[in-house]
């Protein structure tokens, strides 16, 4: 599957703030409101096209991608940027991850020539994480927030 990358549109987080995914997923469920979508559309997020044009996820980086409470417990005390994901729940546990997020991460470093990137995932997402770690994540910090536990993970190019 062939996939693009386009500036996030009215149109894609509209659809993005309806996904719903299935428990213990539901944690990433968003509502559709002026505060969710406005998240999506003044910050740097991106949508994920495939070959039909279809969105098949999204990314954002920079603080957008940050736990915020994260920040007051250190998790993002070295400079670095961080990478956001979140793909279509319809198309989720289908093996379609790696070619997902290696396709992402390679139009980040092709874009900006990181020595290094980070992501924050709950710690519960336990396919997530095995999906980091085989695409050359190591976990680095792990805090909580309130009933949720958080990883942060750093891949070193």
């Amino acid at each position: 599957m062939q996939l693009l990358v386009r500036n996030m549109m009215e149109e894609y987080a509209k659809q993005i703030l309806t996904w719903k995914y299935e428990a213990p997923y539901d944690f990433y469920n968003n509502e559709e409101t002026s505060e969710s979508l406005n998240e999506l559309l003044e910050n740097p997020y991106y949508a994920v096209l495939n070959q039909d044009h279809e969105l098949v996820g999204f990314f954002c980086l920079g603080s957008a991608a940050q736990v915020p409470y994260g920040s007051t417990v250190g998790a993002y005390n070295e400079d670095m940027k961080d990478i956001g994901i979140g793909m279509n729940p319809a198309i989720t546990g289908q093996g379609f991850g790696t070619h997902f997020f290696s396709f992402i991460l390679s139009y980040i470093q092709d874009t900006y020539q990181l020595e290094s990137i980070r992501l924050t995932v709950a710690k519960f997402n336990e396919r997530a994480i095995h999906l980091y770690m085989k695409l050359g994540f190591d976990k680095k910090v792990e805090f909580s927030r309130e009933t949720t536990e958080f990883i942060t993970m750093v891949k070193n190019y």
